[in-house]
């Protein structure tokens, strides 16, 4: 954000602006300030088409005009500072299913590919200007290549039987981790990480209330249509008397899984060494994530939690760490046991007690029947091949209405046992680098940042069994935004101690 300036020389005279129409443009808008004749005429002209549109057109037409005016200016922000155009696109990332339901016009998926697509060009144009390769080399790198690359491979995978099912699918599956490299190149300050953060948390404290909103007051007039649309909605979020709520995101799973991940965050935060204050309020987002969470009627996020904690404990082992856990541990069995008619707990009980829930014995059925087709074809069926774009583009195919549900399982039969190594793989190799990097980081705050992405990557990963956590906005730029992040907060810590071992003076031998 530092980069992100305009200067102006006021001390540039008109003779020193050109003759051009670039040069009298920058004396009319940056010199003069439209403080002349021509700018007052321009003012004049704009104030009557701009009153002339609202009385024909009505507050629409100033709605559209104030809506290019931000529009231009962020387009301006992301052109002259990629930092800006990262946290633009987390926020987009948030707030683009919001954007669709309440009825905002225009390609808006396309727009989030075209602020990737700028975000990856600006990335290339600065790194060949400097030619820092450090920054974007080393195992997570290469790790993530393979991965792009097998899945690009994919396209000539003659079990396929689409094409366009693959044009359709490799977007959310493997491209928008090209974005990992945009993280791990741009974002080189502390001050920027903890700008990430900040707004991770703040993004996710509106997704909460919101939940709150739809729970307690109900759903907008709009939500409500798209409710009762379709009675396969219906069947899928209206679950003992009770309509499961999904905030500002596309379903109640993306929502769920997200209220862990910002959860996760605090705790690291209030365990940390950070202030009092901070703590506290990490304590409170946490009580209102987790509660807000229940909301979502999501079974499979019920236990992300404990097992990230159990990471936690494992890389934090101490006595202190080792009593809250055992109190933890305490909690978790009450709750799970203890009698309610709250349908929130009922439903959070039952993701402990999997082998009496029929959607997860029909899941595991499905799995078992499965195996020997993955067995058979290590490539897999061709990405693309389940799921929707199976039924749009094969429907009469063998994988076009077989219900994936978990990640893992959908990998294991679009890409086949290859593809679901090299995924493993990837995952493999972020874990272990951000438990390595754990353990090497000397500045406490780093430190911390650090053990936060590692159990979110670790939770996205547990999640991605019962259900597809990492192919949906904004988990999948999450996911890369994490995975960067364990690289940068190693790198800014290996800086921090370089600088430090410059600044001591040296030793006077005698």
């Amino acid at each position: 954000m530092d980069n992100f300036q305009l200067k102006i020389d006021n001390s540039l005279s008109a003779a020193g602006t050109g003759n051009g129409l670039f040069g009298k443009l920058k004396k009319l808008l940056f010199i003069d300030k439209l403080n002349n004749g021509v700018g007052i005429a321009l003012l004049l002209v704009l104030g009557v088409v701009f009153s002339a549109g609202i009385a024909k057109f009505g507050a629409i037409f100033g709605a559209l005009i104030f809506a290019a005016i931000i529009a231009v200016w962020v387009l301006a922000g992301i052109i002259v500072s990629i930092e800006f155009g990262i946290l633009v696109l987390m926020v987009m990332a948030f707030m683009l299913f919001m954007l669709m339901r309440i009825g905002v016009s225009g390609p808006i998926g396309i727009l989030m590919d075209a602020l990737q697509v700028m975000l990856m060009i600006s990335s290339l144009v600065r790194l060949k200007r400097e030619r820092n390769w450090e920054l974007v080399r080393g195992p997570v790198s290469i790790a993530i290549l393979v991965w792009i690359g097998y899945n690009v491979l994919q396209f000539a995978n003659p079990m396929a039987e689409s094409r366009m099912a693959w044009v359709y699918s490799i977007r959310t599956v493997a491209i928008v981790l090209l974005s990992y490299f945009v993280f791990v190149y741009n974002i080189r300050t502390l001050r920027m990480v903890r700008i990430i953060f900040k707004l991770w948390l703040v993004l996710g404290l509106i997704a909460a209330l919101y939940a709150y909103k739809q729970e307690y007051i109900g759903f907008s007039a709009v939500e409500d249509a798209y409710l009762h649309s379709d009675p396969e909605i219906a069947g899928l979020l209206f679950i003992g008397g009770h309509w499961r709520k999904f905030s500002i995101f596309s379903d109640p799973v993306v929502f769920a899984y997200n209220m862990v991940m910002v959860s996760i965050i605090c705790i690291c935060i209030a365990a940390g060494k950070f202030k009092i204050w901070q703590k506290v309020l990490a304590i409170i987002f946490t009580c209102l994530y987790l509660q807000s969470m229940l909301f979502s009627g999501t079974r499979g996020a019920n236990v992300l939690l404990p097992a990230a904690m159990v990471l936690f404990a494992i890389m934090n082992y101490n006595k202190k760490v080792l009593v809250f856990a055992i109190l933890g541990a305490m909690f978790l069995l009450v709750l799970i046991n203890i009698p309610t008619s709250n349908p929130n707990i009922v439903r959070f009980q039952t993701a402990f007690r999997p082998n009496n829930d029929d959607s997860y014995n029909l899941r595991k059925y499905n799995q078992k029947r499965i195996q020997p087709y993955i067995q058979t074809h290590p490539f897999g069926g061709g990405l693309g091949a389940t799921g929707t774009w199976g039924k749009r583009f094969a429907p009469g195919s063998y994988l076009a209405n077989f219900p994936p549900d978990s990640g893992y399982i959908r990998v294991a039969v679009e890409l086949g046992p290859i593809g679901l190594i090299i995924f493993c793989t990837m995952v493999f190799t972020i874990l272990r680098k951000g438990i390595n990097y754990f353990y090497r980081i000397r500045d406490p705050e780093l430190r911390t940042y650090c053990l936060a992405m590692t159990l979110v990557i670790f939770a996205y990963n547990v999640a991605n069994f019962p259900q597809e956590a990492l192919v949906q906005y904004p988990s999948n730029i999450l996911f890369s935004v994490a995975a960067a992040l364990i690289t940068v907060t190693y790198r800014l810590d290996r800086e921090q101690n370089r600088n430090a071992e410059q600044a001591e003076p040296e030793l006077i031998k005698y």
